[in-house]
């Protein structure tokens, strides 16, 4: 076997990596029995915030096996549990956007073409698992008002019937309900995917030919695989090359009854799904920070389920950002920077932001070259870049996009959302610069809007010239009415008010002189929301839906197009809105008991 494929060799399985975790200080243990039901959550929840480290559960309640989260606490642990590939990975994901590097600078690039082997799957013909029932496995509930224990990290495989075999495979991330609710202990489990997701295509196809989906759920082996179920790959491409190279072992697997099993997972559950079968699924404490509610999703019939002996069960927690899965989103956009820039043209970068969860808000910088001799600059090339980003993949879920030219501050970083929004408040025209796509698709665990599962509105806002105010950086100078209960700067120029009435609120902000204030945001706690950007930026954009809460000073509607003098958000809790999560005081001392002895 060639020298190069014993140097890329990294984790054979996660028992290896939690090791190599431990040996580096990256790990703690908790050796006290834990009670799966929100206690294992509210312990994480701590870890991540204060100690950003793995964790080991060695002893879960009601279940046999040891349990880890928060593998990906940071993106330096990332980097560390991929420090032999990483490199490689990036290189190969560079030749995607400007393949005539690797002509121009072929030496550059030889680890990258060695790596080709670990990128097909390899077939074994026997596997080490035992037989095992659902029960069996760490029943973890997250949050007090989950609908029941949830897989939270799963590998979800399933194949195309018209083009069967294991490259024309989708290995996805959707949460698996393992109990609760109507689902038949140790039969049935519930399968919970959104749109724009690679399963969806499989189960189409396979209702169209009357027949049941074959799906099998891996959770656990090389963090790789893990990765590889949320990694944003081209279309065509499988998830399971990218898990070969990314783990710098290849992808093995075996069939039985049709299923396939990862030989290198800690656990395999099979069963297949039938187009009319559905069940309630849900509640679940969710990325946004809130529950996503009760909706009928697929049934997965169990056929069996599979566990290795020495077998470790991980997980992850969700809710209000940053959380371990924030971390995912870091490593992935270390790993494909500047990769969606070369897909799109014009398109210079795009932020997806963590703290307003991710699909809400994106914030982007693009040129603006299209009628250069024009003395007076307006959004042109911008628009025709905010259309493609909105159709592209999961962006296209997003409900706010920003996008401002690069050719007005070429130093603008997209990634710090300040300085973008000071940028981008100082120069936008709330005559001209708004733009509403209505009654379109929406993410599926958004709930700000009225309307059905998945639908929603977009705005696009972009933003281009010369500065058009001076942002303030206070409203001592200000008097404001009884309507306005309070006021708050949580930037220059951005406006956070509470009021009990929008038109009371509108009628008492219209004759003010509010030259210096860009946005209103209309809020039920100000003096939460004030105190600092990650609270507006979570307020703001996930409890509001642009075409339903967006209003204004001075509106008009002028061919259509609807404008303002200035804008208000109304980002106040509504009766539509799913709860926040919360976890309850007396698991939280608990939690904090238990760690501190692991300490």
């Amino acid at each position: 076997m060639p020298f190069f494929y014993f140097c890329t060799m990294a984790y054979k399985s996660l028992k290896d990596c939690v090791k190599d975790l431990e040996n580096t200080g990256m790990l703690i243990r908790i050796k006290d029995e834990v009670d799966p039901y929100l206690e294992m959550s509210a312990i994480h929840q701590l870890v991540f915030k204060h100690h950003k480290k793995a964790i080991l559960f060695e002893k879960v309640k009601g279940s046999r096996y040891p349990a880890v989260s928060n593998l990906f606490a940071t993106l330096e642990q990332s980097q560390f549990i991929f420090r032999k590939t990483l490199g490689s990975v990036k290189d190969l994901v560079s030749l995607k956007g400007d393949p005539m590097q690797a002509f121009k600078k072929p030496l550059a690039y030889v680890s990258s073409i060695f790596q080709a082997p670990l990128a097909l799957p390899l077939k074994k013909w026997t596997h080490k698992f035992d037989e095992i029932k659902i029960e069996e496995i760490p029943q973890i509930q997250c949050w007090p008002m989950d609908g029941g224990p949830f897989v939270t990290l799963p590998q979800v495989y399933s194949e195309d019937i018209d083009k069967p075999g294991i490259m024309n495979s989708n290995l996805g991330m959707y949460r698996i309900q393992l109990g609760g609710n109507d689902y038949i202990q140790n039969e049935e489990i519930g399968l919970h995917y959104q749109i724009h997701r690679g399963i969806g295509v499989h189960q189409t196809k396979a209702n169209a030919n009357g027949q049941a989906l074959k799906v099998s759920i891996f959770v656990g082996g090389p963090p790789s695989h893990s990765l590889a179920a949320v990694m944003p790959l081209p279309e065509g491409m499988s998830e399971l090359t990218f898990a070969g190279i990314m783990g710098g072992r290849n992808f093995r697997y075996h069939v039985v009854d049709g299923y396939t099993l990862s030989t290198d997972a800690d656990f395999v559950i099979c069963g297949e799904i039938n187009e009319d079968d559905v069940k309630i699924e849900g509640p679940f404490g969710d990325h946004l920070g809130y529950y996503s509610l009760k909706h009928d999703f697929p049934v997965m019939k169990v056929h069996k389920v599979y566990a290795k002996k020495d077998a470790i069960w991980p997980f992850t927690i969700v809710g209000r950002p940053p959380q371990e899965d924030s971390q995912f989103g870091a490593l992935i956009h270390d790993i494909t920077d500047g990769i969606i820039p070369t897909e799109i043209p014009g398109l210079k970068a795009v932020n997806a932001v963590d703290e307003a969860g991710v699909h809400p808000l994106l914030l982007a910088v693009g040129s603006e070259r299209y009628t250069p001799f024009q003395k007076i600059r307006r959004p042109q090339e911008l628009l025709t870049i905010a259309n493609h980003i909105l159709g592209k993949g999961q962006l296209s879920l997003a409900k706010y996009l920003f996008i401002v030219a690069q050719e007005d501050n070429s130093d603008l970083d997209v990634q710090n959302e300040y300085d973008f929004f000071q940028h981008f408040f100082s120069r936008v025209d709330w005559s001209r610069d708004l733009h509403f796509q209505t009654k379109t698709t929406m993410d599926t665990l958004d709930y700000s809007s009225t309307g059905e599962i998945n639908e929603g509105s977009k705005l696009v806002c972009a933003a281009v010239g010369e500065e058009r105010r001076k942002l303030s950086s206070s409203i001592s100078e200000l008097t404001f009415s009884d309507d306005i209960l309070n006021a708050k700067l949580v930037m220059p120029g951005v406006l956070i008010i509470e009021g009990d009435n929008l038109e009371s609120v509108k009628a008492a902000l219209e004759p003010m002189d509010l030259e210096g204030i860009a946005l209103i945001t209309l809020v039920d706690d100000a003096n939460f929301v004030a105190e600092d950007v990650s609270n507006w930026l979570w307020v703001t954009f996930t409890r509001s839906n642009p075409a339903e809460d967006i209003f204004g000073l001075n509106e008009k509607i002028d061919q259509k197009h609807w404008s303002c003098r200035l804008p208000i958000i109304d980002a106040r809790v509504k009766f539509h809105h799913a709860p926040c999560l919360q976890m309850p005081e007396k698991v939280i001392a608990s939690a904090k008991d238990k760690l501190q002895k692991s300490l």
